[in-house]
């Protein structure tokens, strides 16, 4: 085994990996064909099928991961999820000098929470959200906003440089602070993707030309490399969930009130919230959030 601060290896250091999703999963893969040993708890065995034929381990339980790991990675849909399976199962059964990595995009406050509740344990919680997609996923492209100790998340880059970049943003919970920041951002970038594809359509402009002639340009932009021709093509299959971008803007919404700070005014997230919401509320909750695009079209009695 190999534990904090003894240098990770391949043959050594044991992977437990929760949430084997679309990102999860080509995360896992990756990890497996750099050599890594990755044990896998999933409540659906199915979805891990491939994963096995890679020779993944399963365990019967996130405790039985837990005690079978020295390194852990999570990828969960919602802070509740997290909560549960982190607060409340693996922490219990962490062996000392282990690391928890949660990629799910969560609360600040509840990766303070898990950072102290491992502490106590004498293990170490990273909180590192990714941005980059199912393609950053597959390609190992993937932005990693890491919020910890910064000599353990340094300690961490020989499995992160397999996945993406790492980029250390501060402590416990700024991880997930900087992720929301991220969504913002993106979600902005996608409402005025959507805005300018449909007004070029109805100015008569071809779409895949108009998309060519302003890429170079100031309006152009890794959203629009990443979901520019799939808007165009009707490709709505998720990188990730709409739903989880109503979440995630709604953190950055809720997130100042909640922790006692000043509001933060953001009346373009709180916009695209609403948005995003009306993807949810067509029934395209499960849809990649390129699929934006639809609502503006709706407005537009398209």
């Amino acid at each position: 085994m190999t534990s904090y601060p003894a240098p990770i290896n391949p043959t050594r250091t044991r992977i437990g990996w929760i949430g084997t999703g679309v990102m999860g999963g080509a995360m896992v893969s990756r990890l497996l064909s750099a050599g890594y040993s990755v044990t896998i708890y999933a409540r659906n065995l199915s979805k891990v099928v491939h994963l096995q034929s890679q020779v993944a381990l399963l365990a019967d339980s996130p405790a039985d991961l837990a005690r079978n790991s020295d390194v852990i990675f999570t990828m969960l849909g919602h802070p509740s999820d997290v909560r549960q399976i982190v607060l409340e199962s693996l922490i219990s059964s962490l062996n000392p000098n282990s690391v928890i990595i949660d990629h799910t995009s969560s609360h600040p406050v509840l990766a303070k929470q898990i950072f102290d509740a491992a502490r106590e344990k004498n293990c170490w919680a990273v909180d590192a959200p990714v941005s980059g997609g199912d393609i950053g996923a597959r390609e190992g492209k993937l932005s990693i906003l890491a919020g910890g100790n910064e000599d353990v998340v340094k300690w961490l880059n020989p499995l992160f440089d397999v996945l993406g970049k790492a980029t250390f943003v501060g402590g416990p919970g700024k991880g997930q602070s900087c992720k929301i920041a991220n969504q913002i951002v993106v979600g902005a970038n996608l409402m005025g993707l959507s805005e300018g594809l449909v007004f070029a359509e109805k100015a008569g402009l071809d779409k895949r030309k108009f998309v060519e002639a302003v890429k170079g340009g100031a309006a152009g932009s890794i959203v629009m490399e990443l979901f520019g021709e799939r808007m165009i093509g009707r490709d709505f299959r998720p990188g990730g969930f709409t739903e989880y971008m109503v979440k995630d803007l709604g953190m950055g919404l809720d997130v100042g009130a909640e922790q006692g700070d000043d509001v933060v005014v953001l009346p373009g997230a709180a916009l695209n919230k609403q948005l995003f919401s009306a993807m949810v509320a067509n029934g395209d909750g499960k849809l990649g959030t390129q699929g934006l695009i639809t609502v503006i079209e709706r407005i537009n009695g398209k």
